[in-house]
């Protein structure tokens, strides 16, 4: 039996007065990609915060492995390895290259698999090895994109959360992320997706679930998802 990684039940987040997040359910199991589309607004990044601690949560529950961890802080997600590459990044943009992918195995002691892991994001990115050296605010978008994704694999994530991946990103980059995504995924992390781009999220998923206005209103596979008139008329413009 495979094991549900990351369990959400009936969660709801409001600002103020607004409920923002009206009693999501949803699961991802262990060596799954799950993609999360819906348009700007929907409620994709609040439901992020919500499970990893960033956001305060109304109601429901949050479970990781089985346990509870609604209220905890992201620090100590992260050492659980539940790890997020954020929505804009989030690159300390005053440190270099090298100095954010160490940041990213905060966590860990081993320093001689620290490097290793180091050089290995470095192989995924070349461009990343070219300019280590280099500060994290000068970088283009799509590079900060790559550091950010390195950072997190730094975590040894068991699920890895992805935020709007390819948000802002140009036609080439994009595909180089996605294409690392399904990288990782094939080597055995369990992941997240949350995107816009309904047709890349879901033709690299296992399962997709689909959110409007703060509720999930599809679920399924995510080729049936792909092929459903609904889900095209909404998200790919047909």
């Amino acid at each position: 039996m495979t094991t549900t990684m990351l369990k959400v039940t009936g969660l709801k987040v409001a600002y103020g007065g607004i409920q923002a997040v009206k009693g999501v359910s949803f699961e991802v199991r262990q060596g799954e990609l799950v993609s999360l589309i819906g348009a700007n607004g929907a409620g994709k990044t609040t439901t992020l915060k919500a499970i990893t601690g960033t956001q305060a949560v109304a109601d429901g529950q949050i479970e990781f492995m089985g346990k509870s961890i609604k209220g905890q802080g992201p620090w100590d997600l992260v050492r659980q390895g539940l790890v997020m590459v954020p929505e804009g990044r989030g690159t300390f943009t005053r440190m270099t290259i090298t100095e954010n992918l160490q940041m990213g195995a905060f966590v860990r002691d081993d320093k001689a698999q620290i490097e290793a892991d180091i050089e290995a994001v470095f192989v995924r990115f070349p461009r990343l090895k070219e300019r280590r050296a280099q500060l994290a605010g000068t970088m283009s978008g799509g590079e900060q994109q790559m550091l950010a994704m390195g950072r997190a694999l730094m975590a040894r994530p068991k699920v890895l959360l992805l935020d709007e991946p390819s948000m802002g990103l140009s036609p080439i980059m994009v595909d180089k992320i996605f294409e690392t995504i399904a990288e990782v995924h094939k080597q055995g992390t369990t992941v997240l997706l949350v995107e816009q781009n309904a047709s890349r999220a879901l033709g690299l998923a296992d399962r997709g679930y689909v959110m409007e206005s703060g509720e999930i209103t599809m679920t399924g596979p995510a080729q049936q998802l792909l092929s459903d008139p609904k889900v095209r008329a909404a998200y790919l413009g047909e």
